[in-house]
């Protein structure tokens, strides 16, 4: 089972586009999270993800609560990308049945959905930053996954 990637209700199609074209070159399965900040169709992404559309492995859930339900009928470890966190990104140890969880840009997720989490995790920055763009912090995190789940074996 290899690592997944989740957006919790996206707010920026580009941001979006961006992921499900980087989850289509690196063979990742992509979860939206709805209500999507924009309409969620192949023409509001098209300009980020361009041709990778149709490459792309992108699974919608209707909420937080289906997703969850699914994810833990799984036995998926839900493993939540936040500021927050006092655990770094690269301390962390990542299992092959993982969720990379990334939140809204414009609002993070909910305390509810934090507080279900398995494993909160943060990307190191220099003091008194805010945040990394949520598509280059979900290539960042995935990378890292990847690499320690050995998903690059294959991959050309």
């Amino acid at each position: 089972m290899p690592v997944d990637l989740a957006l919790y209700q996206p707010d920026i199609a580009n941001n979006t586009g961006t992921l499900i074209r980087l989850c289509a070159c690196v063979g990742t399965t992509l979860h939206i999270i709805h209500p999507a900040g924009f309409p969620f169709s192949p023409k509001t992404l098209a300009r980020a993800g361009l041709d990778y559309l149709d490459r792309a492995s992108v699974v919608e859930h209707a909420s937080f609560g289906q997703f969850d339900a699914w994810r833990r009928g799984e036995l998926r470890r839900l493993v939540l990308l936040t500021t927050k966190a006092t655990t770094s990104a690269y301390s962390a140890a990542y299992e092959a049945n993982d969720i990379l969880l990334m939140g809204r840009e414009s609002a993070g997720v909910p305390d509810a959905v934090a507080d279900g989490a398995d494993l909160r995790i943060r990307i190191p920055m220099q003091p008194g930053l805010r945040s990394i763009n949520v598509a280059v912090a979900a290539a960042l995190v995935l990378g890292e996954a990847k690499r320690q789940t050995d998903e690059w074996t294959g991959l050309q």
